[in-house]
């Protein structure tokens, strides 16, 4: 089992990025998906919601009309477009897997915002 995330780095506030993540070795369409980010000193929280077959979201207040979550699972990748990045969203973005009592993660990708 894989989560492999990407398209992370440097922004300027007001800016974009598109995170992605990559699973492999279960089957991603059976699964909710989740982004996560945890801040330097603060505890990890959830960001993003997708519903397995992509029907359902829901969003952090923080990020609400901001950020996208969505899903391919003919090519078994979750997104994460976020803009109007403020230096607030500055941490490491970790994808997650979820299906009933399973559940996987992965390594991260970190996310700065700053000028």
């Amino acid at each position: 089992v894989q989560l492999v995330e990407s398209g992370g780095g440097l922004v300027q506030p007001g800016g974009s990025l598109r995170l992605s993540c990559a699973a492999s070795g279960f089957t991603f369409s059976r699964y909710d998906m989740n982004w996560y980010r945890q801040a330097p000193g603060k505890e990890r929280e959830l960001v993003a919601y997708i519903s397995s077959a992509g029907f359902t979201t829901n969003y952090a207040d923080s990020v609400k009309g901001r950020f996208t979550i969505s899903r391919d699972n003919a090519k078994n990748t979750v997104y994460l477009q976020m803009s109007s990045l403020k230096p607030e969203d500055t941490a490491v973005y970790y994808c997650n897997a979820v299906y009933f009592i399973d559940r996987y993660w992965g390594q991260g990708t970190q996310v700065t915002v700053s000028s």
